[in-house]
């Protein structure tokens, strides 16, 4: 009898279940799936008025980066291997995005490594990847600047017991407000909804979470 009434409470845990994922899926855009990014509530301004340097020695401030939305990544010039995983997956949607990238949507990268990355290391990076392209900023600045950005992603820079740099796995849509919409994996982001999303968003269309969340995206 026991075992009879753990299988009857366990069956309607179940179905309590399903019949709670169904009202969710009820909710999600077509486009929500594996691939998708993930809410990011309660977010501070990522777009604060700090003057960093792009791969051209140009100061940028981002600030005036708003207005349009910007898919964010962290990386390293010296970077084995993530990092340029994380740079080849940025360029197959900088090419999926084609015209737009510049006009209606940006991508940023970052580095998590400002002690040795300046614009000329940072030029290199990207003409060696083939990413130095109209839209997509690499930049640079002060230790301190590039550790204030990143507080603004709940991220913190920091470096392995044997000195070397630790990644950041991460990508970020910014709505043009200044604000994170969605965190992505960078390892497992699929470029149709990165580039669905950044589309979406440059039209001022809700973006939806991997998990149903819908982001209303603001100017």
């Amino acid at each position: 009898m026991k075992f009879q009434r753990y299988l009857t409470t366990t069956s309607l845990a179940l179905l309590a279940l399903v019949f709670v994922t169904c009202l969710v899926g009820c909710h999600r855009s077509e486009d929500a799936g594996p691939g998708g990014g993930f809410a990011v509530l309660g977010s501070s301004d990522c777009l604060p008025p700090t003057a960093l340097l792009d791969q051209h020695g140009q100061k940028v401030s981002l600030a005036d980066l708003k207005g349009k939305p910007i898919l964010f990544d962290f990386i390293y010039t010296s970077c084995p291997g993530e990092c340029l995983a994380l740079t080849m997956r940025m360029k197959r949607i900088a090419s999926a995005l084609g015209p737009e990238l510049g006009k209606q949507v940006r991508l940023v990268s970052i580095t998590v490594d400002p002690e040795h990355d300046q614009p000329k290391q940072l030029l290199q990076y990207a003409s060696d990847q083939g990413a130095d392209l109209n839209g997509w900023l690499f930049l640079t600045g002060t230790p301190a600047q590039i550790d204030d950005v990143m507080r603004r992603f709940k991220l913190v820079r920091q470096r392995e017991s044997d000195g070397s740099v630790d990644h950041v796995l991460e990508m970020f849509l910014v709505a043009p407000d200044g604000h994170a919409l969605l965190q992505y994996m960078g390892d497992e982001i699929s470029v149709q909804r990165a580039v669905a999303d950044l589309n979406a968003a440059a039209a001022g269309k809700a973006v939806t979470s991997s998990e149903g969340t819908i982001q209303t995206v603001r100017y």
